[in-house]
């Protein structure tokens, strides 16, 4: 099961065992598609299939706890697909991202987008919103790195970086609002010809 299936996919079958690893896992895929207000115990438990009991005993911390470890386990993953692209060409870098994306779209019929940015424009806890910048800023970084290594400046990198998730997650919701990909395909045509040699 690839990132995308994970991120977006609707039920748990044959995920680890572990109730408290089924149960962010659970987290993740609902703040992809419904939010962080949509992110109920109640969701998580009727998708991880695991016992009421388990809430408190897993996450005494309340829903901010959940939470926290769902933001922790989407960059995981993202930062493993992305080291899955080194050595790449900067292209081919850009394209392994915006394809990703595409995949969480398209996998869930343009109903799931990033979980991260789904606790981000909808907490005021300073807590989670400082989780939720270090993984932007660690994806932003590790892209940066990579883009860099494969001949770009490296503050042409940074500077490209930033602009490919945030243009990224952008068209991620611009295509779920207007239940299209047109949007999306669209901006990652554009920001493919801007590294067009």
């Amino acid at each position: 099961m690839d990132y995308a299936e994970r991120h977006s996919q609707g039920t748990l079958p044959g995920m680890a065992k572990d109730v408290r690893a089924r149960m962010v896992e659970a987290a993740v895929r609902l703040l992809a598609t419904k939010g962080l207000e949509g992110t109920s115990f109640a969701e998580v438990l009727e998708l991880s299939g695991a016992p009421r009991g388990s809430i408190y005993h897993h996450f005494p911390g309340g829903k901010d706890e959940l939470v926290t470890e769902a933001v922790a386990l989407a960059r995981e993953r993202a930062m493993a697909y992305l080291e899955e692209q080194a050595g790449k060409p900067p292209r081919e870098i850009a394209a392994a991202f915006l394809a990703l994306w595409r995949s969480v779209l398209t996998r869930s019929d343009l109903g799931a987008g990033c979980a991260v940015l789904a606790v981000t424009v909808a907490t005021d806890d300073e807590q989670l919103l400082a989780r939720t910048a270090e993984v932007f800023r660690g994806w932003r970084a590790r892209l940066a790195a990579l883009l860099t290594d494969a001949g770009l400046p490296s503050d042409e990198a940074s500077r490209y970086a930033a602009t490919l998730i945030a243009s990224s997650e952008g068209a991620v919701v611009m295509a779920r609002a207007e239940q299209s990909m047109e949007p999306f395909d669209l901006v990652a045509e554009q920001l493919l010809a801007q590294l067009t040699p």
